[in-house]
């Protein structure tokens, strides 16, 4: 993924990295164990969606979490009856509102490879849809930008999504992106930041509307 950038944004990168790693606290628990080689890692691949951005747009959460292999999450909510149901499930990674950031070593290990898969930003991402309300897939956009155009974009990729995956067609990003918004929303940042040629391709309109969030043309910096 580093390779994709010019040097001197790849020197922008280490920078912005060493100060994530002032900032905020990567913790590992459960066995993992943590050096400054894979700090330095997951730092790197956490500041390249704000790379444009700044590191303010981080400033909700302190803390990254992370397990050795997929860490098991507790979920409980409540139907239209009135009955409180319990959910637990292994995870890759999870994010809340106010912090922290729970990953798995094991999908940090398999992220940023270029084959689209990135679990680091994909988290983050969420951290990022979440700074306007709940995680809803519609990040708070930057002035100039259209939302009409971002949901009416959006809306449009995700049913050609839905009907590629119904028919078995190839797809652009991973089925995953179909659980709801937010994670459609997530999977394209990680998609974008990984594989941008396939996306683009797919849906030029959502490319774009990445592009100007993200503040960075992925494709023209190769």
């Amino acid at each position: 993924m580093y390779q994709a950038y010019v040097p001197q944004q790849q020197q922008r990168i280490q920078q912005l990295a060493l100060r994530l790693l002032l900032r905020k606290h990567l913790v590992a628990v459960q066995g993992a164990e943590l050096d400054d080689r894979l700090r330095l890692r997951i730092a790197g691949m956490a500041v390249v969606p704000i790379l444009e951005l700044g590191l303010d747009w981080y400033d909700r959460w302190q803390t990254l979490i992370l397990y050795d292999g997929p860490f098991v999450a507790e979920h409980s909510w409540e139907d239209e009856f009135g009955i409180v149901h319990q959910e637990v499930s292994e995870r890759s990674g999870e994010a809340w509102e106010r912090g922290p950031v729970v990953l798995s070593l094991e999908d940090v290990w398999h992220s940023g490879r270029g084959d689209g898969y990135n679990v680091v930003i994909h988290e983050l991402a969420h951290t990022l849809d979440m700074r306007d309300a709940s995680a809803n897939g519609a990040p708070p956009l930057h002035a100039g930008m259209d939302a009409a155009a971002w949901q009416r974009d959006m809306q449009a990729a995700w049913d050609d999504l839905a009907q590629r995956a119904e028919l078995g067609q190839p797809l652009p990003v991973d089925e995953y992106a179909l659980e709801d918004p937010a994670e459609f929303f997530a999977v394209l940042s990680e998609t974008f930041f990984e594989q941008p040629a396939p996306l683009r391709e797919a849906w030029p309109k959502v490319y774009g509307h990445l592009v100007g969030f993200y503040r960075q043309d992925r494709l023209r910096q190769r």
